[in-house]
């Protein structure tokens, strides 16, 4: 099944093997360089059936960190549609790409020198907002506790940023729902004290999110899929949980959601997370048992029979991947040949198969490769 195609919204993957977002900390000014360049190259040669582009935030202030990817400007706007030239030139594999805001959680450090908050004095730092003024974790810097011009302007910039992404030529959108980011935060009690109409009830906490993913759905082409990627729960006693999210996907998929991405936590710092292979399976399998939309599994998914089952027992709709295959760009190709699949490459990797194992792949252009 790992290797049967699936459609989502107008989209035909070609395999159930996505490819998850996964930031770089790489981009300057929210521009893309050179590295995401080299990262997402080598990703859109991996023979996955989709690849996300990472959390891309729609306002400077959405960032998580100063070095973080933006769609919200002409230049970043630029730079992105630079690598995407890049990659369409030597890859038929369609590109989603994940948009966000990152909330209170914004004005951190760099992942590899701590990740902590940096203050909002400082040349890398800015004033953090939320839905509440609450901070992630003590001795940081209270977030601003947004208003409602502030919440238009938000709405305003996700829809923004998803008519960008459609001039690049993006097929897909994964609005940033989860790991305690902006419309993670409205969603959770524990984030949410407002007392508003975007507060207290489950219906109103869900309220800006849903807002968010409508208008992000009437900007794109109704042709490419909008999707959520939500935290199922957040691993504490008192907060967002399982049966909150199906009420979330349901609501998602009435509004024309093309599939619902299950990960958890990174909302509070005192969660506790039973982290172990395939630990947040049957997080999506609760969501799938309710929806009928395709629903993506991920979190540590890294052995090929091992995803294979998550699908054939009906859990997941599809396989995310990210630290799998940083760690081994080139695991779809192993799969396939782990199964007995054939798989389409560039003709610039046509010879890489194994020794006498020439059947394992076809060309994307038509061209056929020689007996080894």
């Amino acid at each position: 099944m790992l290797f049967q195609p699936l459609t989502i919204g107008g989209l035909t993957l070609s395999n159930r093997i996505v490819i998850a977002p996964m930031c770089q900390y790489s981009a300057v000014d929210g521009c893309m360089t050179d590295w995401h360049m080299t990262h997402l190259g080598q990703l859109a040669q991996s023979g996955a059936g989709l690849l996300t582009i990472e959390a891309t935030a729609v306002l400077p202030e959405g960032r998580i960190t100063y070095a973080d990817t933006g769609l919200y400007d002409d230049s970043t706007e630029a730079a992105m549609g630079r690598v995407l030239g890049a990659l369409r030139r030597w890859s038929s594999m369609p590109v989603a790409i994940q948009l966000g805001h990152a909330g209170r959680k914004a004005s951190q450090d760099l992942l590899w020198t701590g990740g902590r908050q940096i203050a909002p004095q400082h040349p890398h730092g800015w004033q953090a907002v939320a839905p509440s003024a609450l901070g992630y974790d003590d001795g940081e810097a209270l977030p601003h506790a947004l208003n409602r011009s502030e919440l238009a302007e938000i709405r305003k910039a996700f829809a923004a940023a998803a008519c960008r992404a459609a001039r690049l030529g993006i097929d897909a959108i994964q609005l940033h729902g989860a790991h305690g980011y902006l419309l993670h935060q409205f969603l959770s009690p524990l984030s949410n004290r407002r007392t508003d109409e975007y507060g207290g009830s489950l219906t109103h906490r869900m309220r800006f999110p849903l807002e968010i993913f409508d208008v992000v759905r009437a900007a794109f082409p109704a042709d490419r899929p909008v999707s959520m990627r939500v935290s199922a729960t957040d691993w504490i006693a008192n907060g967002w949980q399982v049966e909150d999210t199906i009420a979330f996907a349901l609501a998602l998929e009435a509004r024309g959601c093309a599939a619902i991405h299950v990960s958890s936590g990174g909302l509070h710092a005192s969660q506790t997370i039973p982290v172990k292979p395939g630990y947040q399976v049957p997080l999506a399998s609760m969501v799938k048992q309710a929806v009928q939309i395709p629903v993506v599994a991920v979190g540590l998914i890294t052995e090929f029979d091992q995803a294979e089952a998550i699908l054939r027992e009906g859990d997941a709709d599809l396989i995310g991947v990210a630290r799998t295959i940083l760690y081994d760009p080139r695991w779809p190709w192993r799969a396939a040949e782990h199964f007995g699949v054939q798989m389409e490459v560039s003709d610039q990797y046509l010879f890489a198969a194994p020794f006498g194992r020439t059947s394992l792949f076809r060309s994307r252009s038509g061209s056929e490769a020689m007996p080894t």
